[in-house]
This record gives structure tokens, C-alpha cells and sequence, in this order.
């Protein structure tokens, strides 16, 4: 079921998967972490491999940068490849001082500056929610790994290099953690199909004090947060065949 942006086949996909901005990324935890890997899409340059995860098939994806992007490529996953669940991983900029290089956040909800919402014409105001059961597993997953992890709020954001200088600050004061630039749009996503989505972020930057990660600490940060995801994908994939 071949659409504009994904030439896999109608079972080519599985139907949990990780959704990293990335395509490369996406090609690199497919060649690091699954057995057989199959690459199933090419289109536009936005990879997306299936494979073996101890066990569990599982697929890995791109999604691009920005809501457009990631509402194109979720929605049809979503729709026409009858995934059940998209776990997003990805690189966030932490906006509140209790959060530091390296933890991981996970999204239990995502503000956002996008008119995505629009689309679906509500009486008042959209609060993008992740779906809990992914965000117990992966938050339980955490603690028993000893990762430095935050459950809370992300701000997704249409714009990279913002002009209001005072943007961050007031998203932070009603106790944001990070800003990022997808997970509002999978989430609503998610919602209006019935299926489930989170996502799982790993701060690269810290745009309160101006640090960020060199390339060492990058990928030592971003491998904890892909195995973390690659554990709850595969517990969440286990369950449903069971």
C-alpha cells in the first residue's frame, strides 16, 4: 500500500514503531540494534527499516524535522500501514533548570506555538497527551536502568531560531522541561486514530545556561534513549501478540 512518501508493502511494516527525526539514524539503529533488517522505504530519502529486536519484530523510521513532517509520516503509518503505536526519539533543548545535559524526558504532554490543531475545529483547546501505558513502561524502564530521566511537559515548536527572546522563559514558568520540534503532532495524531504514541528525548542542549553536548557525550546520550525506546517497544509488542 504504496502512498506518496512510503513505498512499503502493506505487511512490510511492524506494528510498533521508532521514529526518530533522522532517516540516518534511523538506518543506524536498524544496522546497530535489529537482526535482518529490511530497509521498506527510500522515498524522499526517508529511511525505514523492519527487523528482529531480541526477538520482536519491530520497525524504525524517519520522521523528519517539524510537525509538517512527522503529521505526514505518522498519519499514514497511523492509517495506512495499521501501526498501533510510534514511539518518537529524538534531541530536545532543556528549558527548566531541574533538567540537565543528558537526561532523557519523557513527554507526558506537548505545548506547542504549531496551528496543527486547527484541522480538527474543537470547541477550545487541544492538550496533546502521550499514551500512558508506553509512558509507565518506559519511565519503570528508566528507574531500572538508573538513566537520568524526567516525566513531564515538552513544548513542540515551529520555530528553530526563535526571535522572542523571552519565548523559553514563559513556557518554562508553566513548568515546561524541553523544547523540541514533533511530538505535538504525533500525539494529536494518536489521538484522533486510537492508537498510542510518546516520546523519548535526550537534552542536547541546554538553552537556559548555553551548554551543549560535544559529539562523545551526543552519542553516549543518544544510545541510552534508543535502547530505552527499543525495550519498550518490544515489551509493547510482546503484549499485543500476546
Amino acid at each position: 500500500m504504496a502512498t506518496p512518501h512510503n513505498q512499503a508493502g502493506a505487511q512490510e511494516i511492524a506494528k510498533v514503531v521508532l521514529m526518530p527525526g533522522d532517516p540516518l539514524r534511523a538506518q543506524f539503529i536498524a544496522e546497530e540494534y535489529l537482526q535482518q533488517p529490511s530497509c521498506f522505504n527510500e522515498v524522499r530519502g526517508m529511511l525505514g527499516y523492519t527487523g528482529l529486536y531480541q526477538g520482536t519484530r519491530l520497525s524504525v523510521m524517519g520522521s523528519g524535522m517539524g510537525m509538517p513532517s512527522m503529521g505526514i509520516y505518522s498519519y499514514e503509518l497511523f492509517h495506512m500501514y495499521s501501526v498501533e503505536a510510534i514511539i518518537r526519539i529524538g534531541s530536545a533543548g532543556a528549558i527548566s533548570d531541574r533538567v540537565h545535559l543528558k537526561d532523557l524526558v519523557i513527554g507526558m504532554g506537548a505545548s506547542t506555538d504549531s496551528a496543527y490543531a486547527a484541522q480538527y475545529e474543537l470547541p477550545g483547546t487541544l492538550a496533546p497527551l502521550a499514551d500512558y501505558a508506553l509512558l509507565r513502561m518506559a519511565a519503570d524502564s528508566a528507574q531500572k536502568r538508573g538513566l537520568p530521566y524526567h516525566v513531564g511537559g515538552l513544548v513542540s515548536s515551529d520555530i528553530f531560531y526563535e526571535q522572542r527572546p523571552q519565548v523559553n522563559a514563559r513556557w518554562a514558568d508553566m513548568g515546561m522541561l524541553a523544547v523540541e520540534m514533533e511530538t505535538a503532532a504525533l500525539y494529536m495524531n494518536a489521538a484522533k486514530a486510537g492508537k498510542r504514541a510518546l516520546a523519548i528525548c535526550t537534552i542536547s542542549d541546554h538553552l537556559l545556561t548555553g551548554e551543549k553536548l560535544d559529539s562523545q557525550e551526543r552519542q553516549t546520550g543518544l544510545r541510552q534513549m534508543i535502547e530505552l525506546s527499543l525495550e519498550v517497544a518490544a515489551q509493547l509488542a510482546a503484549d499485543q501478540s500476546a
